[in-house]
This record gives C-alpha cells, sequence and structure tokens, in this order.
C-alpha cells in the first residue's frame, strides 16, 4: 500500500514503516560514530527501558547498545500492524531496532504492553531473569496520557493545566501555521492528583522494587528518568502547572530511590532535557511555540540537539564519561545547558514578544518543527520513495508476552 501523513491535531494518524526503519538506521550511526570518538567508562552490561520506542527511550536505548555495547530490553506499548493498516511509529521503530541489534550481535528483546501493570512487571522481569544479565541500569521514559492503577483498578487521566488562576498566552496551531491566543482554567485538585498519579514516580518506584524482589537488580545500578524545567515563558503551563506537580514528584521519588540504590554504589538520577519535538509535546499549549523559535535560534547558534544526540551526550559525557556522573547541586544532570545559555533564552524572550501568524516564517522554524513532528511518524525523511509500495505488516521476532 502507499501510505501519505494524515494528522489531526497532534498526531499523525498514519505511520510510514520504511521512513520509520530510515529514522532508527540514522540515529544508529550517530551513536556508533560517537563512541567511536569517545568511547563510554564502564557502560551498564544490562540495560532496561521503560518507554523505549520513541523519543528519549528510544534515543536512549540506541545510545546505552549501539553506543555502549549493553545488552537492552525494551518496554513500551504500540499497535501492531494489520494488513491494510499501518501499526504505530514505535512499532516499526522497534523492529528497526531489533533487527539492528541482530545483526551487529547485540542481546535483546522487547515486551509490548501496559507498563504500568503489575502483569507487565512480572512478565518483564521474568523474561530478564531467564535471559539477561542483572540489569545494571534502568531508564524510566514513559509517557501516556493515563494509567490504570495496577492495585485499585481505578483509571486517571492527565490534564495539561495551569494551577490557581486562568492563564493567557500565545500558542502555536500546527495544522493552520497559526499563532493564536489561548486561555486556559485552572486544573481542579482531582485533576493535579490525577496528574500526579499518571505522570509521578509512583510506576518508577513499582518497577524498581519489582526488579529488587525479582533478584535482577544489579549492584551499582544506576536509574534514570527524564524531566524538564525550561524557560519562565512556560512556566505556568508547565513547571508550575499540572505537569511540573507529577514532575516534582518524579523527582520525590529520584531522591528517595538514591538513597536506597547508594549504598551498592548505584543511585538515581533525573536527566533535565531539552525542549525537543515529541508526539507529548507536541501536545502541551503554549510549549510548541516555544520550541518553533528554540530550534531557529539554536540552529543558528549551531548547538541544535535532537533526543537522540541528547541521549548520547547524556550517557557518553555526563553518565558514563570520565568524570562519572555530572550533576548540578541539585542533583540534576542537565542537558538543557545549551538551550538555557542566557544568550538564547534572549533570543527566544525577543521573538516570543514580536511574533504573530504574520512573522511566524521569520522568528520560528515552523518548518523545521514540522518536519521533526511528521519524522516521529517516519514522513519526510531523506531517501524515503514515498510514492512506493510499501508492506506495514513488519514482526518483531523478539517480542516477549504481552
Amino acid at each position: 500500500m502507499i501510505i501519505r501523513p494524515r494528522v489531526r491535531g497532534f498526531v499523525c494518524v498514519t505511520t510510514h514503516p520504511t521512513g520509520c526503519a530510515r529514522n532508527v538506521a540514522a540515529q544508529i550511526a550517530h551513536a556508533e560514530t560517537e563512541a567511536l570518538a569517545g568511547p563510554m567508562v564502564d557502560p551498564p552490561r544490562s540495560v532496561l527501558v521503560l518507554g523505549s520506542s520513541t523519543s528519549y527511550g528510544l534515543g536512549s536505548r540506541i545510545a546505552l547498545a549501539f553506543g555502549g555495547r549493553a545488552a537492552s530490553f525494551g518496554v513500551f506499548l504500540d499497535r501492531p500492524p494489520r494488513p491494510k493498516r499501518p501499526g504505530t511509529a514505535g512499532w516499526y521503530n522497534t523492529a528497526a531496532f531489533e533487527a539492528a541489534a541482530a545483526e551487529r550481535g547485540l542481546q535483546s528483546a522487547c515486551y509490548n504492553g501496559d507498563a504500568f501493570s503489575n502483569e507487565a512487571r512480572d512478565e518483564v522481569v521474568a523474561a530478564l531473569r531467564r535471559d539477561f544479565p542483572p540489569v545494571d541500569c534502568v531508564v524510566n521514559s514513559l509517557a501516556a496520557p493515563r494509567r490504570t492503577h495496577p492495585d485499585t483498578g481505578r483509571t486517571f487521566t492527565s490534564v495539561l493545566k495551569p494551577i490557581g488562576a486562568p492563564y493567557s498566552s500565545k500558542t502555536l496551531n500546527t495544522d493552520r501555521a497559526e499563532v493564536t491566543g489561548i486561555e486556559l482554567e485552572p486544573a481542579t485538585p482531582d485533576e493535579v492528583d490525577a496528574t500526579v498519579a499518571v505522570m509521578g514516580g509512583d510506576d518508577w518506584r513499582r518497577w524498581m522494587d519489582a526488579l529488587r524482589d525479582g533478584g535482577m537488580l544489579a549492584p551499582r545500578c544506576r536509574t534514570i528518568a527524564y524531566s524538564y524545567i525550561g524557560p519562565e515563558l512556560t512556566w505556568p503551563i508547565y513547571r508550575d502547572g499540572t505537569i511540573g506537580q507529577a514532575k516534582a514528584d518524579l523527582h520525590r521519588t529520584a531522591r528517595e530511590l538514591d538513597r536506597e540504590l547508594a549504598p551498592a554504589g548505584g543511585g538515581a538520577h533525573i536527566g533535565i532535557m531539552k525542549g525537543v519535538v515529541t508526539q507529548a509535546s507536541a501536545a502541551i499549549p503554549v510549549v510548541s511555540l516555544y520550541i518553533s523559535i528554540l530550534f531557529r535560534i539554536m540552529k543558528e547558534k549551531g548547538d541544535h540537539e535532537g533526543p537522540m544526540e541528547q541521549a548520547m551526550r547524556l550517557f557518553g559525557r555526563k553518565v558514563y564519561g570520565a568524570e562519572g556522573v555530572v550533576s548540578d547541586p541539585h542533583g540534576f544532570i542537565r542537558l538543557d545547558d545549551l538551550e538555557m545559555k542566557p544568550g538564547t533564552q534572549e533570543a527566544v524572550r525577543r521573538a516570543w514578544d514580536a511574533i504573530t501568524t504574520e512573522t511566524l516564517p521569520d522568528l520560528a522554524d515552523f518548518d523545521g518543527y514540522r518536519t521533526e513532528f511528521l519524522r516521529l511518524f517516519g514522513f519526510e525523511v531523506p531517501g524515503v520513495d514515498y510514492g512506493a509500495d510499501v508492506d506495514p505488516m513488519v514482526e518483531i521476532p523478539t517480542l516477549v508476552g504481552g
């Protein structure tokens, strides 16, 4: 079948298998090139990545496997393909990863299912115990709009709202390439609690406990979860909003886990990442406009990075580099250092104050934003013939359970 992009809001409802595979191949090439230039120091042997099929989770798995030669197990939730219906992008990304790992003799396996469930934890830990060395690195990169609590069965849905007062700002209508005004009502206390239940640290804690109880947590294990701080103009909807409350809970969990892992030489860390285009970030009001401005400025300065470049710099230089774990006084591993340079943020602020629909092409990199968005789904990838017939039926032989 011939597959074209069909975008609805902040989601592309079609995916291209060849484009996804080409994306993964390019990321693997980057990881291998960086590893040749500067190998990791004492990298992990056995890695578990939660949320492994897209964005930072995929980049982390590629960095540690192809950049550090680790055995890796990926956990994700994606729709498999049908004869006339493509699967989701993460399915094709994972298939490409697993095929490339097999070609290079890297041990890998994966699980497709609800990572929030006790069943997933039980099946994954059993598979690890059967086939993998004890896990010495756990990456938590889960991003989901809802979570069913594994004990109570109650389903929580997260919201993207400010707290305490309505919030008015600008945002980007990506369908129409328009800068529009937006006003968001504040979240209720129940909505704040639900967002924390979905995006906070409880599930991370449960995975670490399951690995420990299953005898699969290696001494000196390090675990990392991802967060974002961003500039003050995004704080009402991000840091000070419902997402920020969830991230604060994630940070508290990191401190608790760090105290438990430290006696054996391990640790728990929060990686503060830069603003990038992901399926999750595309849904956040205000942030999409900020990122499109940021892209233009960072590309002009020559220090723009995507998730793969961020993941490789994180693990190659700030976790498994010559200096060991490099963190700030708050214990955060800062990968937003280039984004938050004063000169960059001053330029962003000037553009933000002046941007309108008419000035969007000059003050932001909307074309670059749109291209990065479509590439998440395998479109606009160089070298892919989108007029050619493609078979959506791609299998993942290393899939375990699920």
